[in-house]
């Protein structure tokens, strides 16, 4: 059993290289599962086995370079904090609010996967999401409750890894409306915009205004927090 555990997954990782390949040269909407088999020296049958969709495929490849993004593992290498939690919710705005702006437009074509996908079979969204799960919702979690103990938010009703996905589903869904041409919901302009997105967000998940107005404005960038804390290990 075991060899032929072994043997899956090394076919497993022959695919997926070869997938990472193909995306790379062509993009998500110019390969297809024949050509990535093709590339995998494998039937298309054989690939199905392992991957029942392209866009499963694709999210497989994006799951395994969210563990390895340098910005995620500077989040994770944080101390829970409430200055944490501000960089986490100031961070995930800022990445969402300015996908549809980025010239790769990689960024915009995942939200539209994301989208797609839930109209669909769910596969693509529910390997990010699990993913997403387990990378930030330690660290969300920890540093909420930090927050709470030092008086900074109050306890909200329910799961707190909900909260998480609430303020994830809000910033999703405005930059979905930002994602045409001429975006489908005309928010008024403000220079401001993301830090009134920031503030809802917190209110949300229970800061208090206080601590708001104390910490967003404040808190280092995601970069200096992280060589701060590694300076004082």
């Amino acid at each position: 059993m075991s060899t032929l555990r072994l043997t899956g997954d090394l076919r497993r990782e022959q695919i997926l290289e070869a997938a990472k390949g193909c995306f790379a040269l062509y993009g998500f909407a110019g390969t297809t599962t024949r050509s990535v088999a093709r590339a995998a020296g494998i039937s298309e049958g054989l690939l199905f086995k392992h991957f029942p969709t392209k866009a499963a495929l694709y999210a497989e490849i994006l799951a395994e370079a969210c563990e390895a993004d340098p910005e995620l593992l500077r989040l994770r290498e944080l101390k829970p904090s409430t200055e944490t939690l501000v960089i986490l919710i100031r961070e995930m705005v800022v990445h969402f609010m300015r996908a549809p702006d980025e010239p790769d437009q990689e960024d915009a074509q995942r939200i539209r996967l994301l989208i797609s996908s839930q109209l669909n079979d769910g596969e693509f969204a529910r390997v990010l999401y699990d993913k997403i799960g387990d990378l930030i919702g330690p660290i969300f979690n920890a540093s909420l409750e930090s927050a709470i103990a030092t008086g900074d938010a109050e306890r909200v009703e329910g799961e707190p890894l909900n909260l998480f996905w609430f303020a994830h589903q809000i910033v999703h869904m405005i930059a979905l409306t930002r994602l045409p041409a001429t975006p489908s919901l005309d928010y008024p302009s403000a220079p401001d915009f993301e830090r009134y997105i920031c503030q809802f967000i917190l209110r949300g998940i229970g800061m208090n205004s206080q601590a708001i107005a104390s910490y967003l404005d404040t808190v280092p960038p995601l970069s200096d927090a992280a060589v701060r804390i590694a300076e004082s290990a």
